[in-house]
C-alpha cells in the first residue's frame, strides 16, 4: 500500500486574535500536512523531532491519535519544543513571532525504507538547515533512488533572509531531487527578489525540477511544466484563520496523488485536466482549513472534487 510521508519541523502554535489567545495547537509545515492525510485515510508517517518536554509527547500522541505512524519523532533529550505565536489580522491572515532553537535540531538514526509509489512531502526551514543537512540529504537520496514521488514546498520565511549565504545550495539541490515544487510569491521575493511565476521557473527552475506550482495567498494558481502552463482561480470563501492553509494544499495534492493512484512515471506526463484535478483536490483542503481555527482538515474528511 501506498503511503505518505512527511519529513519536518514541530512547532506548537498559540494563536492570538486581538491579541487575546483564542487556540493552542500542534503545528509545523509538513506536520500539519501529514495530519491532514492522515485524518483524509490516507497511511502516513512522520519524520521529524520533538523536545524531551510536556510540549513534545503531546506533540507524538497527536500524531498517533490522528492515524500518522511516529517512530520515526526523534524524541531529543534535555531540549524544549518549539512553539510560534501566531497573530491574527482583520483579515485573518497571520504575523509570526518564533521561539525555536534551530541548533538542537536533530533526527534519530533510523529512517524507513521507503517503496515506488510512495511520496515525500517536505519543506521550510527545516529542509535546509544545515545542521541536519546531511541526514536530510541521505534521505531524499534514498526517496529519489526508491522511486519515490517527491514534492517539495520551499516555504521560505522572511526571518530567515539571513541564511541565504549558507542554505542557498542547500535549496537548489532539493529543487534537483524533487518532482514538483510549490513555492508562494512571498517565498520568491524573500528569497530572489521575483515574484512574476515564469521568470521563475524558466530562469530559477527549470534547469532542476520539471513542475511547479505558485501560489499567491487569495490569488490565482499557476502551474508551469515543460508541456503547458495554466491557471487556475482560488474560490472566494471567508476565513476564519489562514494558517495552514498552504500547508493543506500540498496535503490535498499528496492525496490526489495516491487516491487516483498516479505513479511517479505517469506523474511525469500528466496532461493539464489531470493537473487541474490534482489542484482541486488542494483546494478543496486548504479551504476545508481556512474555515476553522485549526491547521488541518477534520477526521475523516472526504474532499469533493
Amino acid at each position: 500500500m501506498r503511503r505518505a510521508y512527511g519529513i519536518g519541523e514541530t512547532v506548537y502554535d498559540i494563536i492570538f486574535k486581538e491579541d487575546q489567545p483564542l487556540s493552542a495547537v500542534p503545528g509545523g509545515s509538513a506536520f500539519n500536512s501529514i495530519i491532514s492525510l492522515g485524518r483524509s485515510g490516507i497511511p502516513t508517517s512522520f519524520i521529524g523531532q520533538v523536545g524531551d518536554d510536556h510540549v513534545g509527547q503531546l506533540m507524538v500522541n497527536f500524531l498517533q491519535d490522528n492515524n500518522v505512524d511516529a517512530t520515526y519523532v526523534n524524541i531529543q533529550q534535555n531540549t524544549k519544543s518549539h512553539l510560534s505565536l501566531a497573530f491574527l489580522n482583520e483579515q485573518n491572515d497571520a504575523q509570526y513571532q518564533f521561539y525555536k532553537d534551530h541548533n538542537s535540531v536533530q533526527l534519530g538514526d533510523a529512517l524507513p525504507q521507503l517503496q515506488q509509489g510512495d511520496v515525500v512531502l517536505f519543506g521550510s526551514f527545516f529542509a535546509i538547515n544545515p545542521l541536519i543537512r546531511p541526514q536530510v540529504r541521505k534521505f531524499l537520496s534514498m526517496a529519489k533512488a526508491n522511486g519515490a514521488i517527491i514534492y517539495y514546498d520551499i516555504n521560505f520565511r522572511k526571518p530567515h533572509i539571513a541564511d541565504l549565504d549558507r542554505t542557498m545550495q542547500n535549496i537548489i539541490e532539493n529543487y534537483g531531487f524533487a518532482d514538483v515544487v510549490r513555492g508562494s510569491t512571498e517565498d520568491f521575493g524573500n528569497m530572489i527578489g521575483i515574484t512574476d511565476a515564469q521568470q521563475i521557473y524558466h530562469e530559477h527552475l527549470s534547469k532542476y525540477c520539471p513542475n511547479f506550482i505558485c501560489t499567491d495567498g487569495a490569488g490565482s494558481i499557476r502551474v508551469i511544466t515543460p508541456n503547458f502552463q495554466a491557471t487556475y482561480p482560488v474560490k472566494k470563501i471567508e476565513t476564519v484563520s489562514t494558517i495552514g492553509a498552504g500547508d493543506s494544499f500540498n496535503a490535498g495534492f499528496v492525496h490526489g496523488l495516491i487516491k487516483e493512484d498516479i505513479s511517479k512515471q505517469q506523474f511525469a506526463q500528466l496532461d493539464e485536466a489531470q493537473w487541474a484535478k490534482l489542484v482541486a483536490y488542494g483546494q478543496a483542503f486548504s479551504s476545508r482549513v481556512c474555515q476553522s481555527i485549526y491547521n488541518y482538515v477534520e477526521k475523516g474528511f472526504v474532499p469533493q472534487v
